[in-house]
């Protein structure tokens, strides 16, 4: 019973922490200000996470797991390179009112001061590059792709899609979501040799 307990405090302790980082930014949150808003002592939470770096880095990873069980299971969907692709773009890309892309682009800025966070996202990221290039390597084998450097066109696209999401977050009014997601299926089509309209 008091290991199932443990689980819930810790969950709901992450839950919090999200909550209040993402109201805040990582760099305006204190300890106290997530343990005031659980209820809780600041000796809980470091009874949990140990350090305030360790609490923002599991709090990141907590906020972005939705994220990565998508790519698990689009990574395990057997669907075909270019239906696969589509989707990690859809997916990839900032939708809505964009709170997980700002959580990023702030988990970024943080990871420069951060060791914790910074292997953290650092880790993440490289899983969304290692899908894409997978997904890259497969089409240009089996011929649906014709692309000369699956590894470069990953950090290409990857890095396009980062800098277009960082300006429409950051600066709403400059780049609708339309026009962010054109650029993107334009680039990725010459990356891999298709028309962009068969990543629509």
């Amino acid at each position: 019973m008091a290991r199932g307990f443990g689980r819930l405090r810790r969950e709901d302790l992450l839950r919090t922490a999200c909550d209040v980082i993402a109201t805040r930014g990582f760099g305006h949150t204190r300890t106290a200000d997530i343990a005031q808003a659980a209820g809780v002592s600041q000796a809980l939470l470091f009874y949990h996470f140990e350090s305030k770096e360790k609490l923002f880095a599991q709090a990141f990873a907590y906020a972005v797991q939705r994220d990565l069980e998508a790519l698990t299971r689009l990574e395990s969907s057997g669907g075909s390179p270019v239906e696969r692709l589509r989707t990690l773009l859809r997916a990839y890309s900032p939708t809505g009112t964009s709170k997980g892309w700002a959580l990023w682009i702030d988990a970024w800025a943080e990871s420069m001061r951060n060791v914790e966070l910074e292997a953290m996202s650092r880790g993440i990221d490289l899983r969304w590059r290692q899908a894409l290039r997978a997904i890259l390597t497969e089409g240009t084998e089996n011929g649906a792709f014709a692309c000369a450097d699956p590894e470069g066109a990953a950090w290409r696209i990857l890095s396009l899609i980062d800098g277009l999401s960082t300006q429409a977050t950051v600066h709403r009014r400059m780049l609708p979501r339309a026009r962010l997601a054109e650029l993107v299926r334009t680039a990725t089509a010459t990356e891999v040799g298709l028309a962009p309209d068969a990543l629509r």
